[in-house]
């Protein structure tokens, strides 16, 4: 059954979970994400802010845009985005690197000291995939995989990563 954003304010979990099982889910893997970032924050392994956090993984999901594509993209000015870029490319999660076509623009691009960060929270979702497949019969595992991808290509417009 669906509901409004407007009907699950207040609910729990698990009443959110009758009410809208994909909301119910991804706020739980937020909870997850959200919990493992907040965690290397406090432990210094992570030397990022949380917005910065959120910015570094844009610009590793729009696969090496330009500043203005990662600005446009968070509706922020080039100024402010250049701004965040260039704290990232400090901390060393981000680099720029030059075009071959035309050496006056430059792509973003994560660090290997970015992935080092993003495969450990990778590592929750392999898990909970391996589950999956311990747990569904090859044709549900199938027919799953099969509808994220449908949500991924032609439910999220809004989200078209492909599209610069």
């Amino acid at each position: 059954m669906t509901s409004s954003p407007e009907e699950r304010v207040g609910l729990t979990p698990k009443e959110r979970l009758e009410r809208n099982p994909l909301s119910a889910l991804y706020s739980k893997f937020r909870v997850h994400y959200y919990r493992d970032v907040f965690k290397r924050i406090n432990s210094r392994e992570l030397s990022l802010t949380t917005t910065e956090v959120y910015c570094v993984e844009i610009i590793h999901n729009l696969e090496h845009p330009t500043i203005q594509e990662f600005a446009n993209f968070i509706g922020i000015s080039s100024p402010n985005a250049t701004y965040k870029v260039n704290s990232l490319i400090k901390k060393g999660y981000v680099k720029k690197v030059q075009s071959d076509k035309d050496k006056r623009e430059f792509y973003l691009d994560v660090t290997e000291k970015y992935y080092r960060y993003y495969n450990i929270n990778e590592k929750y979702l392999d898990i909970v995939e391996e589950r999956l497949q311990n747990t569904l019969s090859e044709e549900e595992f199938a027919m799953f995989n099969n509808i994220l991808k449908k949500i991924y290509f032609d439910l999220m417009p809004e989200v078209d990563l492909d599209s610069r």
